[in-house]
């Protein structure tokens, strides 16, 4: 496993109504220590309209509002990135992108040259939904599905998701104490693909469903996806640097 995508959504990031510094940090330490043993590390981030909030209140349920929102946060929450990287003497960027740039050939090429360029000088390229022109995307996109395109037009070996649920279960385990974690998982079915997206902070635009389009994407192209918690990194670490799978669920056939 040599190029890995890691995304991480907002729940993650936020807490309180601003970007949570703390849980950067320990992400940016995973990716320096997962440069170090010689892979490929693209970041898809969630948090510039956290980010943007944090400095004006506006109503987040209005469109324009919220792209106004990104446009204040998108630089704060690179800064942010730059200042934690900067602690291991690396290099971040900012590549913003949207789904009308993997609807081009023309344009997915030009970004993918770019992304190689970045990676060959251990530059950490840090991609966002390009949210204040991609209206549509804002109501009903997300960076999981971003994260999928990205994993597989720019020949990652495979997408790590983290999120506010350490691993996929056969029901909610926030309402059913019996739920039980799948290790691996293979097969999704249709309807499940279908549900209603239901995210779980104030902030996101997913939810399970999403993450699951974007496992179902991803395998019917050859690639795999590990999601985990993004709170504590521990079961990520262990999967990427030890190869050992104490948490988590990998999603591959």
């Amino acid at each position: 496993m040599k190029r890995v995508v890691i995304k991480v959504g907002s729940h993650v990031l936020n807490e309180a109504g601003e970007v949570s510094k703390e849980r950067m940090l320990a992400l940016v330490a995973l990716v320096a220590e997962m440069q170090k043993s010689g892979k490929d590390i693209i970041i898809v981030s969630s948090g510039a309209v956290s980010s943007g909030y944090s400095k004006l209140k506006l109503d987040k349920s209005h469109i324009p509002n919220k792209q106004a929102l990104a446009a204040i946060g998108q630089p704060l929450l690179l800064k942010m990135y730059q200042d934690k990287f900067a602690k291991y003497d690396m290099l971040c960027s900012q590549v913003l992108l949207s789904a009308a740039d993997f609807d081009s050939r023309k344009r997915t090429k030009h970004a993918k040259a770019a992304i190689e360029v970045l990676l060959e000088h251990n530059v950490v390229p840090i991609i966002n939904e390009n949210d204040v022109t991609a209206t549509e995307e804002l109501v009903f996109g997300d960076n999981d599905r971003l994260s999928a395109h990205t994993t597989y037009y720019f020949d990652a070996d495979m997408l790590v998701i983290l999120s506010d649920i350490d691993a996929y279960y056969d029901k909610d385990p926030r309402e059913n104490d019996d739920a039980k974690a799948f290790k691996n998982h293979g097969f999704i079915d249709e309807a499940l693909l279908k549900q209603k997206c239901a995210p779980s902070d104030e902030f996101a635009t997913g939810g399970i469903t999403t993450k699951l389009q974007s496992a179902q994407f991803l395998l019917k192209n050859g690639k795999s996806m590990f999601l985990a918690s993004g709170f504590d990194l521990g079961d990520v670490r262990s999967f990427l640097l030890e190869g050992v799978q104490k948490g988590g669920t990998l999603f591959s056939v």
